[in-house]
């Protein structure tokens, strides 16, 4: 044990030599990438009660969506809005531009209702619905009839969640989705830093041609 402090501190000078050395936890504060998510959650069944609960302790707003007002819990996360309404669908022409929409009613006729409505827009940054391989076929035909163009139905995420958990109790498909809604946000985040910096590059390089003539 001793020998491995030592080394431990022997590295900590050397790198103290070429810069300061920070001791312990890697920050307090670590950074966040983008602003909060604004997800409306269609379903207030098994997995939307475990995804809110996690939800609560990530970056976003929440909008929860369900026409049986019985199922919310009494208490939510601060960050979870409840709307019991006999109208859902139409939630989702009223949500700003950017949101994550998440669909996981107890209906298949309302989540294909839901499906149409949300693939209308074309501004939404992720749409997840959950649901089986036959299920995305069904839809996908029938997205077509309703004329939303084939090469659009890539921006439909379903089955729903990170691959490879094949877990399918509440919490573990909770889990998945909470994943696959980070690294969606993590590469917006990533995408708005390169068109900045690349607006910025070009704006420099306008000026600079300006300023040499």
């Amino acid at each position: 044990m001793i020998a491995g402090l030592r080394s431990s501190s022997a590295s900590a000078a050397d790198a103290g030599a070429n810069g300061p050395v920070r001791i312990g936890r890697r920050s307090s504060a670590p950074s966040q990438p983008g602003k909060p998510m604004h997800i409306v959650l269609f379903g207030a069944g098994h997995v939307g009660h475990a995804l809110v609960t996690l939800l609560g302790m990530l970056p976003c707003v929440v909008q929860w969506v369900d026409e049986r007002d019985e199922l919310f819990p009494d208490e939510v996360p601060a960050n979870v809005q409840v709307e019991a309404t006999d109208t859902p669908d139409a939630i989702v022409d009223s949500v700003p531009a950017g949101a994550y929409f998440l669909v996981m009613t107890h209906n298949h006729a309302l989540d294909f209702t839901l499906a149409t409505r949300i693939m209308r827009r074309r501004d939404f940054t992720y749409f997840g619905m959950i649901g089986s391989k036959t299920k995305r076929v069904k839809f996908e035909r029938r997205l077509i009839e309703r004329g939303v163009e084939p090469e659009r139905l890539a921006q439909m995420t379903c089955p729903i969640g990170v691959a490879g958990i094949i877990d399918k109790a509440p919490h573990a498909i909770a889990l998945a989705v909470c994943a696959e809604l980070l690294q969606v946000r993590t590469r917006e985040a990533a995408r708005a830093a390169f068109d900045a910096s690349a607006n910025a590059n070009l704006s420099a390089s306008s000026h600079g041609v300006t300023a040499n003539v």
